[in-house]
Formats: structure tokens, C-alpha cells, sequence
């Protein structure tokens, strides 16, 4: 499945995130800077809830090695579902009533930098989120740092996810 088209404004913002992680893997000599970027907003086109996460490719692997024991190949869809399943375990956003909302997987994309995650969930507005839960790679990595900027109408709120707070409520 491959992922979907993103608006401008979206695009770029990824794209300054992308360039942040990777001028932050630059700058972090023994590779001890260890963080993953979330964005969450509401496509009118599609009336869908769009979840787009970006991790360090070193951080992932490295992940996945501690985890099973082997060497790890995310162009390979056998082994990105590995991760999938991860993913699907340690992040999730709820509702009011801490009831999960239904993220589907779309899709992800690697290269040598960066592993980037496509969510939806269908026909939901960003106000439904009431929790995000955010434990990816914190349980590996204690100093791992995720943040997840949440847009709803417009207004932008961010986040911050260590191993310490794994959650946290919207409003």
C-alpha cells in the first residue's frame, strides 16, 4: 500500500523534520542523541486522521537487532512488518473514554536516515483525540525523546515522550 499524497504545508513540515532529524544524527558524534517525530493532523479531503512518524534509521535497526536477534532489512516487507507490529503496540491514540482509536497502517518508507510511518484513522476529526500514548523505542532507549505535534483546527500542540512519560491527556 502506498502512502498518500500530503498537502503542501504538511509536506513541509516533514520536510524541515526530516532535515532536523538528520542534521541532529550529523551533529551527535558517538550517535547519542536518540529521537522520533510524530505529526497528527485532520485531512479535509479525505476527512481521515493523518499520523506520520519519522525515526532515526540507526535507532530502528538497532531496535529490531536487540529485539530478535538478527540483522533487519526494512525494504523488505517481511521485516517491516516486524516493526509494524512494534509500532502498533507501543503507539496509539485514544478517546474520551481511553477507548484506542482505530489506527490503520498505510504504509512506511527507509532509507539510509530516516524510517518514516504512514497512519490513518478513518474519518475521525483531530478533536476525537483525548490521549496519545507514545512509547516507541523508549522502551530500548532510555533517553530516546519523541515528540508529537497534534494539529486540531488549525492550532498546533506539541508533546514531549521519554521512558519516563509514555502518556498523556490532549486537553
Amino acid at each position: 500500500m502506498k502512502p498518500r499524497r500530503m498537502g503542501l504545508k504538511r509536506l513541509l513540515t516533514r520536510c524541515v523534520g526530516a532535515a532536523f532529524l538528520a542534521g541532529v544524527c550529523a551533529l551527535a558524534p558517538a550517535h547519542n542523541f536518540h529521537a522520533g517525530i510524530t505529526d497528527i493532523s485532520h485531512n479535509e479531503r479525505t476527512g481521515s486522521l493523518e499520523v506520520v512518524h519519522t525515526y532515526m534509521a540507526h535507532d530502528v535497526e538497532a531496535l529490531l537487532t536487540n529485539l530478535y536477534q538478527r540483522q533487519f532489512d526494512l525494504s523488505d516487507p517481511d521485516d517491516q512488518a516486524v516493526f509494524r507490529k512494534y509500532v502498533e503496540k507501543h503507539f496509539w491514540l485514544a478517546d474520551k473514554d481511553k477507548r484506542r482509536l482505530a489506527l490503520n497502517w498505510v504504509g512506511m518508507t527507509a532509507d539510509a536516515q530516516s524510517v518514516v510511518i504512514f497512519q490513518e484513522v478513518l474519518q475521525t476529526p483531530a478533536a476525537k483525540v483525548e490521549f496519545i500514548h507514545d512509547e516507541v523505542m523508549t522502551d530500548f532507549m532510555p533517553d530516546q525523546l519523541n515528540t508529537v505535534n497534534l494539529t486540531v483546527a488549525g492550532s498546533v500542540r506539541t508533546f514531549g515522550f521519554s521512558s519516563s512519560h509514555a502518556e498523556f491527556p490532549v486537553h
